[in-house]
């Protein structure tokens, strides 16, 4: 620690990223970056913005990124003003415990959740509670209703991570409805692999914030890209934190890179769908070696040996170059959380973990 640091740097516990090793032949199934390529509209858009030249790239960007807002309100079926855009969806998030979620009562979020989330209160000074799974590891609405302190905000994903389990849009109802008093904030990095989305609930609720990324379901994790969709009022919010840290956060190349993979929701349709195949196989591969595996509605699965250590299977497989998550936490520290990668790359997983197994 240095002196000049501040009592809140003093005291961080930053968020430790998943690891982006520089192994040759890597079988990378640790961040859950999606197999696929992102849409040939996006390079095409890229290029096309950059020009002979790249003459544009002296210009500043739209500090309010139009052109992506009204994409993202047309696909989902709501007003630009009802969008909010940052640089990936953790900016977002950052912006939303700031703006949305710093009052005098604690914030409600699951035990096992998102790492960022503890995070973020430690930056901003949140108090939270963390909300214990249910036994099977599924989030429990009641546990977020009728509580004896009224939270002051309540944010999950949905569906949860690194868990892969998924609430219905009801059961997010549920939990908005009975906290009209506060923000609740859905974190739907995943949703597109498996879930539906609470967007449409904006449209009833006042008080219910939706964040999605395009790192995801879109194959932009390199552009950073993220957004919200929520009442105006939460969205002013948002853009009064936004315009008060940083005014350009998405550069020209994202803004039009992400306006093209928004509009092709051919090609959007077809990788899901594809990933969703590839994760019901995995599913059923790892069942045959003895694995149990929670029901994943996410791009990757959270998946445990009942004769293997976890800590023990993750060096294992990096010895043999593939790289999969493993989570150090009460809990949770016998699971393993694999990317559902390519169908190569998960043939390489199940056959390396035949003869690790055998």
């Amino acid at each position: 620690m240095s002196r000049f640091w501040s009592p809140v740097v003093r005291d961080l516990t930053p968020y430790v990223p998943g690891e982006q090793p520089k192994i040759a032949k890597l079988i990378k199934l640790n961040t859950n970056e999606h197999p696929f390529p992102p849409s040939p509209r996006v390079v095409e858009a890229i290029r096309a913005e950059l020009g002979d030249d790249g003459a544009r790239l002296r210009l500043y960007p739209d500090p309010n990124a139009d052109l992506l807002k009204n994409a993202i309100a047309a696909r989902y079926g709501v007003s630009a003003r009802e969008v909010f855009v940052g640089n990936g969806s953790d900016e977002v998030l950052a912006h939303a415990f700031l703006a949305l979620l710093k009052h005098d009562a604690p914030i409600l979020f699951p035990d096992i959740t998102y790492s960022f989330y503890p995070v973020y209160c430690g930056l901003y000074g949140v108090d939270h509670v963390a909300v214990p799974l249910a036994a099977d590891f599924s989030i429990d609405p009641a546990d977020y209703i009728d509580r004896e302190v009224k939270p002051g905000g309540i944010i999950f994903p949905n569906p949860n991570a690194p868990t892969g389990r998924l609430l219905t849009v009801d059961a997010v109802e549920r939990i908005v409805t009975a906290n009209a008093d506060c923000v609740v904030v859905v974190d739907e990095a995943y949703i597109d692999f498996g879930g539906e989305s609470a967007i449409p609930l904006t449209q009833k609720h006042d008080n219910l914030l939706v964040i999605h990324t395009l790192s995801k379901s879109r194959s932009l994790a390199g552009l950073r890209v993220g957004f919200a969709v929520g009442h105006p009022d939460l969205i002013e919010a948002l853009e009064r934190v936004k315009n008060s840290f940083n005014s350009y956060p998405l550069d020209r190349l994202a803004i039009v890179g992400a306006v093209a993979a928004i509009e092709d929701e051919a090609y959007f349709q077809q990788c899901c769908a594809a990933v969703i195949a590839s994760r019901e196989s995995l599913v059923g591969q790892l069942a045959e070696l003895g694995f149990d595996v929670l029901p994943s509605a996410a791009n990757f699965i959270f998946a445990r040996h009942p004769q293997r250590d976890a800590g023990e299977l993750a060096q294992a497989l990096r010895a043999e170059h593939i790289i999969v998550r493993h989570f150090r936490q009460p809990r949770i520290d016998q699971f393993l959380r694999i990317t559902v990668g390519s169908d190569a790359q998960c043939s390489s997983l199940i056959n390396t973990l035949h003869r690790l197994l055998a």
